[in-house]
């Protein structure tokens, strides 16, 4: 069933659905399963006390997210409307929170890809009869390199090939260098491969996604050998850094507050069961980052062993583990060529879903905001194409031998966690206590035909906000300036850059709150009732079967049940202010 909003006028083509419940699903899996599963919780598990860092871990997914993850699954199904665009129809003065979510994910796509490219270049050279970073007799190794890196003063084999290899990393982000040819051309190759994935939205998207989503499952399950890393430490739950890194990583594993989850929701039809979608798929989330968990320890506890040094010397997050201690693991392997050639298939796979995903999410909400325009035919390809030229032109500087700086500042601020917690604060408010939670939960109720828990709308009105909130100011507090490998410093000029990223994100919620009020007409308190307002949607029998039996009348008529009451709370609020 498509939506037929856009009836009588050939020339502009209708929003498409997915082809079936199972392409929405792996494009969810695709999106939430990325490498953070992969190379950031395995490595906060076991930093932050082994399996007494799930304690605080299951406390974040339990109180925001499975609660959001459904709340924005929900509003992008009843909307039909991308992460922009659905606020209109929601609580119009919170429409800045869709710009902040859609301006992150901008950012996502210009460092997620550079990842990607490292990767292809690693697999390439997975394929030499002698993988080069197993050996110390090439043109970049100095004279203080050895094969398994366990001297002191020495730095290994896989360390000089990564940092003088393929970064040929210059001293500072001040000497930019030379670009890097080799992870150029990876680079662009990754590019096209994220274009055609896209170029058709969810019709090419939702093929793709076959592939894509289940086949690092399958890398993960031949990984999957030892256990170490559960090992509880309870005396960690005690470090308000674990609890600060527990609820980042639900955030981010769970790909909420940018609007990505609105966007793959809102191509479902009216009735599909987007609460018992959530559950599963929030639950297989979580349980592949453990079970990455026990995959990626189970190869540095293997090399911990040949070694014969402590598996705390040799573990690490983020690149370190992927371009580091991971390939140095697998040269100390029987057939080490094929266990390489696994890891960073693995690995591609799991960035490149979340890749085209995002690029799959701007794409929707730019659509949605200018249908006429974007949706005539060939519009969407041309754009498409332009957004990744754009993309690729700035990224450019990530590429060069002083681009390793600028990317870890960029993913350091721009893509920071306490943005999206920002955007969360704001997301739940708008939704829980501005358009209403019990509102919500009926929309639910009514689109599944189940009765979700009531304790979604106890988290949506009151333990979301607070948690996340807390969360944020925490974070704020325990902030320290970025550093590269704990040694070099950046100059001023480039926190001021970071934060200037940081930032951008974040104004936009007050920005479009300050200009919609300056835009309507009006005194300042009814300014405040038009922006709170839901805008008036009658629902078409004739496009969500399922609203058959109420009719389009009843529900205008709660709808402006709704509108009222909540006008009414607003001049309560507004009494002291009526000379205004």
């Amino acid at each position: 069933m498509v939506d037929k909003k856009y009836d009588g006028r050939e020339h502009v083509e209708e929003r498409g659905q997915w082809a079936s419940k199972v392409e929405f699903l792996l494009a969810v899996a695709g999106n939430v399963v990325g490498l953070g599963n992969v190379w950031r919780f395995p490595y906060l598990c076991y930093k932050n006390g082994g399996g007494a860092f799930l304690v605080p871990y299951l406390v974040f997914a339990t109180t925001c997210g499975v609660p959001l993850f459904l709340l924005e699954t929900a509003v992008g199904q009843y909307t039909q409307e991308g992460g922009i665009t659905c606020w209109r129809k929601l609580c119009p003065i919170a429409e800045g929170i869709g710009y902040g979510g859609q301006l992150i994910l901008f950012y996502s796509c210009m460092t997620y890809i550079v990842i990607l490219a490292w990767a292809l270049l690693y697999f390439v050279f997975s394929f030499s009869p002698q993988l080069p970073w197993a050996s110390c007799d090439n043109y970049w190794n100095t004279g203080e390199t050895i094969p398994w890196g366990n001297k002191t003063n020495s730095s290994s084999a896989a360390t000089e090939f990564w940092e003088r290899r393929v970064l040929a990393i210059s001293t500072g982000i001040e000497d930019i260098g030379s670009i890097r040819c080799e992870v150029l051309m990876c680079l662009v190759a990754m590019w096209i491969i994220c274009y055609f994935c896209v170029w058709k939205g969810v019709k090419s998207t939702g093929k793709v996604v076959y592939f894509t989503a289940t086949f690092p499952y399958v890398m993960l399950i031949i990984l999957l050998i030892l256990v170490f890393y559960l090992l509880p430490d309870p005396a960690r739950l005690t470090d308000p850094q674990v609890w600060m890194e527990a609820g980042a990583q639900i955030f981010f594993s769970y790909s909420i507050g940018v609007g990505s989850l609105t966007v793959l929701g809102s191509y479902n039809t009216y009735n599909n069961n987007c609460y018992k979608d959530c559950l599963w798929l929030c639950l297989l989330n979580s349980g592949t980052s453990l079970t990455a968990g026990f995959a990626v320890f189970s190869v540095l506890g293997f090399m911990a062993q040949e070694q014969g040094v402590p598996i705390a010397q040799v573990a690490e997050s983020g690149p370190g583990l992927a371009f580091i201690a991971y390939p140095q693991a697998v040269a100390m392997m029987p057939l080490p060529q094929m266990w390489s050639i696994c890891f960073f298939v693995m690995l591609i796979l799991l960035g490149l879903d979340t890749q085209f995903v995002a690029m799959e999410v701007v794409m929707t909400s730019i659509t949605d905001m200018f249908p006429k325009v974007m949706r005539l035919p060939g519009r969407r390809e041309k754009f498409l194409l332009l957004f990744c030229v754009i993309c690729f032109l700035l990224q450019l500087v990530m590429v060069t031998e002083g681009g390793m700086y600028v990317f870890q500042m960029f993913d350091y601020y721009a893509c920071n966690g306490a943005c999206i917690l920002f955007l969360c604060v704001f997301e739940v408010l708008a939704l829980g206590w501005v358009f209403g939670a019990e509102r919500v939960y009926g929309i639910i109720k009514d689109m599944t035909k189940i009765r979700p828990n009531a304790f979604f709308k106890i988290c949506w009105l009151y333990l979301t906000p607070v948690v996340s909130l807390g969360t944020f100011i925490c974070s704020l507090v325990e902030y320290q300036p970025l550093t590269f490998n704990r040694w070099y410093v950046y100059p001023t000029w480039a926190y001021s850059l970071g934060w200037i990223f940081a930032l951008s994100s974040i104004l936009t919620v007050p920005g479009w709150a300050l200009y919609k009020l300056g835009t309507e007409s009006g005194t300042l308190r009814r300014r405040v009732y038009i922006s709170l307002d839901p805008v008036k949607v009658t629902i078409k029998s004739s496009m969500w079967t399922d609203m058959q039996t109420r009719g389009s009348e009843e529900v205008t008529v709660e709808m402006e049940t709704h509108r009222l009451k909540l006008i009414r709370i607003c001049g309560n609020i507004w009494k002291p202010l009526t000379g205004l």
